[in-house]
């Protein structure tokens, strides 16, 4: 669902993929490699949303602004399930919690994490690698090395799920009964606490 408006056409890399029931519109400008999930909108019909490089918006997120304001989420910006980014700029390799808003004018810096549920006020500025909570929210402390390693690794799941998508997503009739060879999911990725305990070579 891409749509024109007043002249604007979305710029959409080939090697993203924006699901069918997402809905992009207007002057939106989106990089390589990012991910656009089921029932997120993507509004640039009164300013522009530029998504850089391996940026993903999941599933019902909303991005818009008010009326004459461009923003960035720049590169591997991570924005989780039902998140709202109204004007808001986004700073390199961030991850936004589920079900978080953040409002006109407010700056996440790079490496930050917000946790989920959070509210961010309009024009508040954080700097780099701040872990930022509650509502209102506030930085509660800087990002480790590991957080961020963390949040890296799942990022990188994203940024391949365009890829995956393109080659292997199709819509199709539902089977009637499991069949017996039925594919087992895979399990690449680990909570915090099992990564920080693969990572000290302990069992989880």
């Amino acid at each position: 669902m891409i749509y024109s408006f007043k002249g604007h056409i979305p710029v959409i890399h080939e090697s993203s993929f924006v699901h069918p029931l997402a809905a992009v519109t207007g002057n939106v400008i989106i990089g390589k490699n990012c991910y656009i999930g089921p029932g997120a909108a993507i509004r640039g019909d009164w300013g522009e949303i530029i998504l850089e490089d391996g940026v993903n918006v999941q599933e019902n997120c909303t991005i818009h602004m008010f009326p004459g304001k461009s923003i960035v989420l720049k590169e591997s910006a991570h924005v989780g399930h039902g998140a709202i980014i109204h004007g808001a700029n986004l700073g390199r390799n961030c991850l936004i919690g589920m079900n978080s808003v953040i409002m006109d004018d407010a700056e996440i810096g790079d490496e930050c994490i917000v946790g989920a549920m959070s509210f961010v006020k309009a024009e508040t500025v954080f700097g780099n690698r701040k872990l930022i909570v509650g509502n209102p929210a506030k930085a509660i402390k800087d990002i480790s090395d590991e957080m961020i390693d963390w949040k890296t690794a799942g990022t990188k799941l994203y940024q391949q799920l365009p890829q995956d998508c393109h080659e292997t997503l199709e819509e199709v009739e539902p089977l009637r009964q499991l069949p017996k060879n039925r594919p087992v999911q895979e399990n690449f990725y680990k909570t915090l606490e099992e990564f920080r305990a693969k990572s000290k070579g302990k069992r989880p």
